[in-house]
Parts: structure tokens; sequence; C-alpha cells
């Protein structure tokens, strides 16, 4: 999908982060743009800033791990703009801590926002896609999806999901010959506010009691801090849509990360140290 003048793209995780650094990119494409996220008081921030630019924005609170609410996502989208050519399905949160003790609450969170939301995203949008014989799907997976760093269990499962899921789609979609697109992103670190995405943690998730000796968040938060900027992942991701690639991966050390994950598999090892950072 070279060409996205006039194009349309969802994007939930829409208000910051990635999210809008993704929107910021597409906007500078000349596309129209639907921000989803669950953040409405940001939301509303980001659709007003996006307006003064000039850029032609619809923002929906949207809770993704709900099905109903990606739906009525897009059909707002259809709705105010007609159709839709590009959904992101890029809204994230991360629980840290020894897999034994993460509680079935922090589980279910985390599974729903990074892995049922973007079940519900493809089961919403591919088959508009399909019906006019254009469209891209970008699922943001992480470096996490290809790798399985400690202390990051549900994260890790629920990224290596999102991965396969992604290239279940790619050969999904070519089975039926579809010219639609998939791209799954794989980033590292990046300046997000990923590791305070407990500010969205719902009231029936308490919040974790970390073990004693087990610094996570912090640990985390300088990680994120030290990692690239938004814009360099959503000049990446904007290429891949344009130029059809799969893997969007943005950080250079990562094939040498994932090589030695593959030998490890290959060789029947155990698994070499694969550390937060």
């Amino acid at each position: 999908m070279q060409e996205l003048q006039g194009k349309v793209a969802v994007i939930t995780g829409g208000a910051s982060g990635i999210g809008r650094a993704v929107a910021e990119a597409a906007a500078a494409a000349g596309m129209k743009l639907v921000l989803a996220d669950i953040e409405e008081a940001v939301l509303k921030e980001t659709e007003a800033a996006f307006t003064a630019s000039g850029a032609d924005v619809l923002s929906v609170v949207t809770d993704v791990s709900v099905g109903a609410s990606v739906e009525d996502l897009r059909d707002k989208a259809t709705s105010r703009f007609g159709t839709v050519h590009l959904i992101h399905n890029n809204a994230g949160v991360a629980v840290g801590g020894p897999l034994w003790t993460v509680s079935e609450a922090d589980w279910n969170w985390v599974m729903g926002v990074n892995l049922w939301g973007v079940i519900h995203g493809i089961r919403a949008f591919v088959p508009l896609f399909l019906e006019q014989g254009e469209g891209h799907v970008v699922n943001t997976a992480s470096l996490a999806g290809l790798t399985s760093p400690g202390l990051l269990g549900p994260y890790n499962v629920t990224k290596h999901s999102v991965v396969t899921m992604s290239e279940t789609l790619y050969r999904d979609l070519a089975v039926f010959g579809s010219s639609v697109g998939v791209s799954v992103l794989c980033p590292g670190f990046v300046r997000t506010g990923i590791a305070d995405s407990d500010r969205n943690r719902p009231d029936w998730a308490p919040a974790p009691n970390m073990p004693e000796g087990v610094e996570f968040q912090g640990v985390v938060r300088n990680l994120v801090a030290s990692g690239i900027q938004p814009a360099e992942v959503a000049a990446r991701v904007i290429d891949a849509v344009r130029n059809n690639r799969f893997y969007v991966i943005t950080h250079p050390d990562t094939f040498a990360m994932v090589e030695t994950r593959l030998r490890d598999i290959l060789a029947e090892r155990n698994p070499s140290d694969a550390p937060i950072g």
C-alpha cells in the first residue's frame, strides 16, 4: 500500500508512545486518523493537538480487551471516513515478577490488552479489508516476542503469541490470494510509558506485591528511558506498510539475540541468558 495520501489509519494505544508517533508519521503521509485509547483525557488532548496541526482525526475511547468496544471503534471509523485502510493493533501493558508470583488478575489484564486486543482488531478489521480488496494490519509485538527475558512472563507470553498470530494471519491471507498486508512490530526498548502502565490497571486487578529483593518497575523504567525515540519506530512502521514488509525490527542487537535462541533450540541445549536489558 505505497500510496497513503487520503487513506484511513486506525491506531490503538494512539494517545501516547509508539501509537502517537505512528499517528504523527501517518498524518505526515497524508492519512486520516482514528485514534483509540482507554485514557480519555489524554486521548482528547492528543486529538486536539492533531486537529490544530491540520490533521483529519477522530478519537474513540476504546477498551481493546473487549470485542464489542473494538467493533464500536471500527463502526465509528467507517461512519466518519467511509472505510479503513490500516489497523495498527498497538495498545499494550506490562507486568513483571517471577512467574509463580503473578496473580490471575494480572494474567487476565495483560492477556486482555496485549493478546485479545490484537485478536479483536483482526476479527473486526480484516473482513473489511478483504471486502474492499485493500488494507494492512500492523501488530505490535516486541523483542520479548522473539526472545524470553526473565521476570516478564505474561508480557513474553502475549508478545510471542502476537508474533505467531501475525505469521499465521499472513499465511491465512496467502491461502486466499489476498493482497492485504501484514506486519509485526518487534521493538526493543523505546521511550514510552510502558513501565508505568499500572496507571491503567483496572479495579479488578489489584496492584501486585513484588517479592522481597525484586525491583522490577524501576529497572524497566531506566531501560525504557535509555531506549530509542518513538519517532524512529514510527518511521519503520510506515515504511513497512508502504513496502509490505512483514518483520519490523528496530534494534540491531535483536538479530544476535534471536540467533542465540534459535541455536539453543537447534542444539537442544538449555536456554542462554536473556536478561531484561
